[in-house]
Formats: structure tokens, C-alpha cells, sequence
């Protein structure tokens, strides 16, 4: 059994019990979890006696059982620590996803962390600049993206897409090209759980909406620095100033009236791509 779900498991039920304002029966917590069939009901049950031990639970809690948290939990035993691992012994201290923080995204963007290699944490690329998927694509194909570049695919956000689509096919073509330890990837769209390598998505603000990622050119230099959650794109503060004065964003053609009434009024990917207030 993958090790980081389990992990994933103890941080859902924590997150559940932090956001709620009223005390949650193992019950509710079991049924939001187990509903989608993510995990079985014993898995469940050793992932919650983990947390109780570490004492990160309220285990006096009164269940439906008509026995409190605690005493639901007596006998129950970590067979394999792993497949369950203890508090102490993490499959990774600092979790899978990280968010990356910077001039680059003053609003945040995200990476699997546990997929980049260790020689891609922390690095410097040189951007080669693209305003959609299918550009980005070709260009990898065509054996133009070389070691130490870094793709950044922009205009593929929430409003600009529109829709924000899954940035699979580059990331997969990267990797394919054997540059996934040597060449990253920037965009204001989105990945799946299943992307592998410096794949760094959900760049907020996007570029349709005026997002430093849209003042990126070819041979600007991006520092990518995932241990301290930072992303920077290193050209001077007057330059991007200047840059912004000339910015021209490109027209997309959007032959669905649904699409382009979501993209006028559709927020950016870090409140959630909700509708805006209006």
C-alpha cells in the first residue's frame, strides 16, 4: 500500500476537526471519509489511533457507540508501521504538496514536492515562454526545451483557458524527453495528483488577470527554491514596471457563450476558481 495517502488520511481528519465549529462523532468523520471509498473502515481506525496517541485528538469525546473516542479506540493495533507509520517515523516530515510563495506568485502556487528530484529543489532555470498548451507541447516535441530551461505555459488559468486545464500532456512530454530531473514547468493552469518532476502549477494571479506571469520572457532567469516555499522571477522591479506599461494579453477565441461568461466572472485559482461576488 502507498505510504502517502495514509499520511494524507491523518491530515483530513485533522483538517476536518480544526474547521468545524462543533465536536464531530468518529461516525461523521468515518462516513466523510469512507463515502468515496478512499480507504477501508480498519485502515481508518489505526489512522485515528495514530493521531490519538500523538494526543492530537479529543478522545473523551462521547461516539454513537455510547462509548467515548478513547474506548473505541482500546485493542486497536498498528500491524505494519510501514504501511501506518507512526508520528515519529513520517514518510516524508513535510508532506507532498507544497505552496511557493514569490514575485512570481504573490498569490501562491503549488508543487508536489514529492515528485521533483532532489537536484530540482532548489534551482535556477531559464525561461522559454509560452501562451498556450498546444505551443508548449510542440516546442517540447520538437526537441527545442533544453537542460536548464524552464517551460512556462501561461494563459491557461481559470479565466484565461478558460477553465483551467490540466497541464498533463507537457509535463508528460518533459518527462518523456528524459528532462524530467533538468527542465521545469510553469503555469497558471492546473496538474493532477499524478504529475512527476519541477511541475509548478496554479500561479497566482494568473495571467489573464494581469499576473506577474505574464511579464515573463524568453532568458529571464526564475529562481525556484522549494525548501523555503519560494518562486522569484529574477528581473528587476523597473523592468517588470516597464514590462506591465506594454503589456498587450493575447485575444483567445471562445466560441462558448458558457465559457466566456464563466471566464467574466470566474476568481482567481487561490480563492478557489469560485464565482465572483457580483
Amino acid at each position: 500500500m502507498n505510504q502517502e495517502p495514509l499520511t494524507l488520511y491523518k491530515l483530513i481528519v485533522l483538517y476536518l476537526l480544526n474547521k468545524v465549529s462543533f465536536p464531530l462523532t468518529m461516525a461523521q468523520v468515518s462516513d466523510l471519509i469512507l463515502e468515496k471509498e478512499y480507504t477501508s473502515y480498519l485502515t481508518l481506525q489505526q489512522v485515528i489511533n495514530e493521531l490519538a496517541q500523538a494526543g492530537l485528538l479529543d478522545t473523551g469525546t462521547l461516539t454513537c457507540t455510547g462509548r467515548t473516542v478513547a474506548e473505541n479506540l482500546e485493542g486497536v493495533v498498528n500491524r505494519n508501521e510501514e504501511i501506518i507509520r507512526p508520528l515519529d517515523n513520517p514518510y516524508s516530515r513535510t508532506g507532498g504538496i507544497a505552496v511557493l510563495k514569490g514575485n512570481l506568485a504573490p498569490d501562491g502556487c503549488v508543487v508536489k514536492q514529492s515528485a521533483v528530484a532532489p537536484e530540482m529543489m532548489r534551482h535556477e532555470v531559464t525561461a522559454r515562454v509560452f501562451e498556450s498548451e498546444e505551443d508548449a507541447m510542440h516546442a517540447i516535441l520538437d526537441g527545442k526545451i533544453k537542460p536548464g530551461d524552464g517551460v512556462v505555459v501561461r494563459y491557461e488559468g481559470p479565466k484565461g483557458g478558460p477553465g483551467m486545464r490540466e497541464m498533463l500532456s507537457p509535463t508528460a512530454a518533459i518527462t518523456g524527453m528524459g528532462l524530467g530531473k533538468d527542465v521545469a514547468l510553469f503555469t497558471d493552469g492546473r496538474f493532477s495528483g499524478g504529475t512527476n518532476g519541477a511541475a509548478i502549477g496554479h500561479i497566482s494571479p494568473e495571467a489573464a488577470n494581469g499576473g506577474p506571469i505574464a511579464l515573463v520572457r524568453d532568458g529571464d532567469r526564475i529562481l525556484v527554491d522549494i525548501p523555503n516555499r519560494k518562486l522569484d522571477l529574477l528581473v528587476d522591479e523597473a523592468e517588470l514596471a516597464r514590462r506591465r506599461a506594454e503589456l498587450v494579453p493575447p485575444q483567445k477565441e471562445c466560441p462558448y457563450p458558457v465559457l466566456r461568461r464563466y471566464a467574466s466572472m470566474v476568481s482567481s485559482a487561490d480563492s478557489g476558481a469560485m464565482y465572483k461576488k457580483v
